[in-house]
């Protein structure tokens, strides 16, 4: 079919889309395979030599954990990835690793027996049947030509209809099974404070007390209270402790702009240690100390020998600060002293706010002394009054935003509808982008604003291929790199109290825009002058959209063939590289000047399932919406392809090379569902449509049970499955007097991979999550965190001395944790990072969270001059 006639000036009176090519899918494939075959090329030839980067995960982990050590061969290390067991991912990543693994792992079955029929059974069809453009049937008698011979292939359609929906339906419905199953043994075989917790919203004023709470919660008769920690407005200690970050940051930046100056009198003035003229490098950087009296302190040495003092002949840095009425006058001073000085002011006042008695808030955090106890608190109704004493999960004292905990709870429900309020306002303006990139994808409307490059998109294929295929589909693929970032955002500012709940959020928000304005957008829209129009049609008729969606998505193929292309072969390589932590190195590399800056340069980066999981259901709809299509099985094919590249890229992301910061419990599976049953109804309007507009009204009809038995099964799914993904059934639990239990879920499940006793699968010795949060306490960190000293050599500052312990009688290590705890903090060589690692601390983190040393504003005095 020739889309670029020359004369034929009615094909530019509708849209015009891309039409299935051989010259699109060929160029996208020729750039996707030539991105990811240098970007996998690379990542094998880089790996072994960054392993701070490469493994930086691996090299933190409990050796007691058994995940085996990649090789270093070049692509020795693939099988050695693909004999990781469901055990041991889940023995070393958790939870919420196996659940999104286990989503790719679903698709990859469920696509690969699709792919198997629709090439088999339904391409020979369609090959014998099918004609383009279909045949004209308005001038018949009969309107309805679903008994029509030549017409009776499309039954298949209808077939394959209900039998692709019906083996979705049927292998979710027994990985959920599988995935409730490994939640309730995991969950049930752990013993960690946030599983032994709940947090109580709604509390009334009379009841905002430990003592009282813990009366009420024992009175119900269902165990023995631990311990209660009523959150309190603790706004002015919180204001104090970030601002502290700031002046410390700001006090090590001067020390570092100070230490690498270079003495004012380089030739003839006094040499420093390192027995150069002031041009080598200066004792902070270099780690050369010069020999002193071990019994004198530092101080008294530049005292006595301030012939041999480096530092005396550089310039110190100023700093210019605002005062008098209004700030309105400034002065410069000394940047050092200054900063020293406020630090020791913030300090004092921190002391004393940590004294202080605050008010308190509607929330609390009940720790019971069993798990079971716990469970019965949370699916029960405790309060009489609607709105109070409500009970939920508690989530780890690692995850919790503890300003939101005190926030008023209208306050945090103004955040909530102001900002779902901005992400519909988003979505409608986004639509003017995305629809002008799909009518780009129309050689009439190039040729209607530019005629001249029109005739030269004529004349060249290849150039032709590249406007209208492959720009739309790299600009998509850079909208759903980027737009995530601004819903994470936005999440962040939504006033939840968790950073588990912000993650489910932003996978919520990345999805809807994927969703919308992705496929619907560019879908039933294409253009922004047929977008009011398909609107209006669609609230007089609501058949109408169906079939517009029915109509254009067909033409669309080549572009969701190429956009799946570049996302598995030409993206996917790229991910495992991590091609943005790499070319974002050199730029954090300049920017760092303080060894807490290079510390946290080489730390693992982080892996946000809410940046990944969007555009992978997406991916998972778009192969259902046309695994019954003609062509389908091409989508089909690569679907199979992008989740098995998926599969394993995630996979060694997760288990060797980045962190998790949340602890969801699997709760993502849920929302995963859910999306899966609204892609089934989307393709089953799809193809009731598709069928409606070749005139077999009676196979069309007969597909329109189809969306109401999808729908029952989706309230079917809340009654009976959601409960067991928010929450661990009493007969799950592992109680102390049965020690050899096994598992009480589904016997006849199969067993995950390792081929072990249900209990043993995910321990040894503790669970990843038991590991996270042993030592931890439902603590304002704000209330116990050290006060860090200012670090400025390449080695840490020293502990914190006992003289400034927090005051409840325990010391603190720098991430706010019980010095009786377990934990094995290693200490990076600041001085040269091996290899680029993650280039900030992970978000909402403070810097005293990431600190490598448990430390105390002590002794910058002993910098000053003499």
């Amino acid at each position: 079919m020739n889309l670029f006639g020359d004369g034929d000036e009615d094909k530019c009176k509708g849209d015009q889309y891309v039409k299935p090519g051989a010259t699109d899918t060929t160029l996208q494939l020729a750039i996707s395979l030539t991105l990811g075959l240098s970007a996998f090329l690379t990542f094998c030839i880089i790996r072994p030599r960054w392993k701070s980067l490469y493994a930086a995960r691996k090299r933190r982990l409990d050796p007691s954990i058994g995940l085996p050590a990649l090789p270093d061969t070049f692509f020795g290390w693939i099988p050695a990835l693909y004999k990781v067991t469901e055990q041991q991912i889940l023995a070393s990543a958790g939870l919420d690793a196996f659940v999104f693994l286990n989503f790719f792992k679903m698709a990859m079955k469920l696509f690969t027996i699709m792919f198997v029929f629709a090439a088999v059974v339904l391409w020979p069809i369609n090959r014998r049947y099918v004609t383009d453009p279909p045949p004209d049937h308005s001038d018949d008698e009969d309107p309805d030509k679903s008994y029509d011979p030549n017409l009776g292939y499309l039954w298949s359609y209808m077939i394959f209809t209900y039998f692709f929906t019906g083996l979705t339906i049927y292998i979710m419905n027994k990985e959920t099974f599988r995935v409730i199953r490994v939640r309730q043994d995991y969950l049930g075989t752990q013993s960690t404070l946030t599983d032994r917790t709940f947090r109580m919203t709604g509390i009334p004023k009379e009841l905002r007390n430990e003592d009282a709470i813990k009366d009420l919660v024992e009175r119900l008769e269902i165990g023995r209270v631990e311990s209660v920690s009523v959150c309190r407005v603790w706004k002015e200690l919180d204001d104090l402790i970030e601002e502290r970050q700031k002046v410390l940051a700001k006090l090590e930046e001067s020390w570092s702009v100070y230490l690498n100056q270079k003495p004012m009198h380089p030739a003839g003035g006094p040499q420093n240690p390192t027995g150069s003229n002031g041009g080598g490098p200066s004792e902070a950087n270099s780690g050369v100390r010069e020999p002193t009296d071990e019994e004198a302190g530092e101080s008294d040495q530049l005292l006595r020998n301030p012939s041999h003092n480096p530092w005396i002949d550089r310039p110190r840095p100023q700093t210019r600060f605002w005062y008098g009425f209004l700030r309105l006058q400034s002065r410069k001073t000394d940047a050092i002293d200054y900063y020293t000085e406020k630090l020791r002011q913030l300090d004092d006042k921190i002391l004393a706010a940590r004294k202080k008695k605050y008010k308190a808030a509607d929330n609390a955090f009940v720790t019971m002394d069993s798990i079971a106890a716990c469970q019965m608190a949370i699916q029960a109704v405790i309060g009489p009054r609607p709105g109070q004493l409500l009970t939920k999960p508690a989530p780890s004292p690692s995850d919790i935003v503890w300003r939101n905990t005190y926030a008023p709870r209208l306050g945090r429900r103004v955040r909530s509808w102001s900002v779902t309020a901005f992400v519909c306002l988003l979505t409608v303006l986004w639509t003017i982008p995305v629809a002008f990139l799909a009518s780009v994808m129309s050689i009439c409307t190039i040729e209607a604003v530019f005629p001249t490059f029109a005739q030269s998109l004529r004349e060249h294929e290849l150039l032709r291929s590249l406007v209208q295929t492959g720009l739309p589909t790299a600009v998509v693929s850079l909208l759903n790199i980027a737009v995530p970032y601004l819903y994470d955002y936005l999440s962040y500012h939504q006033g939840m109290l968790s950073q588990g709940d912000i993650a489910l959020s932003v996978i919520s928000k990345n999805f809807f825009f994927t969703f919308f304005n992705i496929f619907l957008i560019f879908t039933i829209f294409g253009a922004v002058a047929p977008t009011w129009e398909v609107l209006r049609h669609s609230l007089k008729d609501t058949t109408y959209l169906a079939y517009t969606l029915a109509g254009k998505i067909e033409n669309l193929i080549v572009f969701y063939i190429n956009f799946i292309m570049l996302q598995g072969l030409g993206l996917f390589p790229f991910r495992l590289l991590e091609f943005g932590s790499i070319t974002l190195y050199p730029i954090y590399r300049l920017g760092a000047k303080t060894p807490r800056d290079f510390a946290e340069m080489i730390q693992p980066p982080m892996f946000y399932y809410g940046f990944y999981l969007p555009t992978a259901l997406m991916i998972f709809i778009l192969c259902l919406i046309y695994s019954a299509l003609p062509n389908g099985f091409l989508i089909l094919g690569l679907g199979v392809v992008y989740f098995t590249l998926g599969y394993y890229t995630h996979k060694y992301q997760l288990l060797y090379a980045m962190d998790q910061p949340q602890h969801a419990t699997g709760g993502a599976w849920r929302m995963i569902c859910y999306r899966i049953m609204l892609g089934l109804v989307v393709f089953q309007l799809t193809m009731s449509g598709y069928l409606a507009l070749r005139s077999v009204y009676t196979v069309a009809l007969l597909v329109t049970p189809l969306p109401i038995a999808t729908l029952w099964y989706s309230y079917y799914f809340k009654r009976r499955f959601e409960p067991l993904t928010r929450f661990i059934s009493l007969q799950s639990i592992k109680r102390g007097e049965d020690p050899g239990a096994d598992a009480v879920l589904d016997d006849d499940e199969p067993p995950l991979e390792g081929g072990e006793g249900q209990r043993e699968l995910f321990r040894r010795g503790s669970t990843v999550d038991e590991d996270r949060e042993r030592g931890l306490r439902f603590v304002n960190p704000s209330l116990v965190v050290p006060l860090v000293q200012p670090w400025i050599y390449k080695e840490p500052p020293p502990p914190l001395p006992s003289s400034l312990e927090t005051g409840d009688g325990l010391e603190y290590d720098g991430r706010g944790n019980n010095r009786g705890a377990e934990y094995e903090v290693q200490q990076p060589d600041v001085s040269a990072p091996e290899a680029p690692g993650n280039n900030r601390p992970a978000r909402g983190a403070s810097a005293s969270s990431n600190s490598s040393s448990s430390v105390s504003l002590g002794d910058t005095h002993i910098w000053r001059e003499g």
